[in-house]
């Protein structure tokens, strides 16, 4: 069986050196997440704040965290004093608490906005006709303290490659659209958040910049670690 370090290296390897990985530690223990720390791996994304702060005082304070999962407004004053990136921003109401919370702490805090591309209901995100409303209210120019650095996006769980090349595809032509008429001027508007270990492959091919790897890396979650 492949080492967690071989793994991260085989996966960077076939990526390009653009793309940014981050190694999906969810429901992982510390030792794990070390283990791809020593093989040079700084990006690691959560979904649960519980689990973050649980373990990110027992791992290397230069760590680059992503939150990846749904935040809620009760829980962002936890993360917004160290989170590197809120990958799974979701809501304007969010948007506006994360604004406020990192203006507390003196913090300007990197987030992508998510967007719902896939068929799954349970899958959460903006329309694209949501973000653009926003915009042109101008409620992203009143965040201070967010640094809104594009989109992210998850595809439907299927084997169909075509209908995942199309969701990619689409969540491009929103980040285009966003870029193009409310953020032209923001040199940090740049980042496509689109991948994970089924289909990342695709996402790369259709404009992803950062990718997000749990299960090539660490191997498959036993039940023991679903619990």
């Amino acid at each position: 069986m492949s080492s967690i370090a071989e793994n991260i290296s085989g996966i960077k390897s076939g990526i390009p050196r653009s793309v940014r990985l981050v190694a999906v530690s969810k429901t992982r223990p510390a030792n794990e997440i070390l283990e791809a720390f020593d093989a040079g791996q700084r990006l690691f994304g959560e979904n649960r704040v519980q689990e973050l702060l649980a373990k990110k005082d027992l791992l290397p304070k230069d760590i680059e965290w992503h939150l990846i999962g749904h935040l809620q407004t009760n829980k962002v004053k936890y993360v917004v004093p160290f989170i590197t990136m809120i990958e799974s921003v979701d809501s304007i109401r969010l948007l506006t608490m994360i604004n406020e919370e990192a203006g507390k702490a003196g913090r300007v805090v990197n987030c992508l906005l998510q967007i719902h591309i896939a068929e799954e209901e349970s899958k959460s995100g903006f329309t694209i006709d949501e973000l653009t409303e926003a915009g042109k209210s101008g409620t992203f120019g009143q965040l201070e303290n967010v640094n809104i650095c594009g989109v992210m996006g998850m595809a439907t769980f299927t084997d169909d490659k075509t209908q995942v090349r199309k969701e990619f595809k689409f969540l491009r032509s929103c980040f285009e659209i966003l870029r193009n008429d409310f953020f032209a001027r923001d040199r940090n508007f740049t980042e496509i958040s689109m991948g994970m270990s089924g289909d990342y492959q695709y996402a790369v091919e259709e404009g992803s910049t950062i990718i997000r790897i749990g299960s090539l890396i660490f191997g498959e979650r036993t039940k023991q670690n679903n619990k």
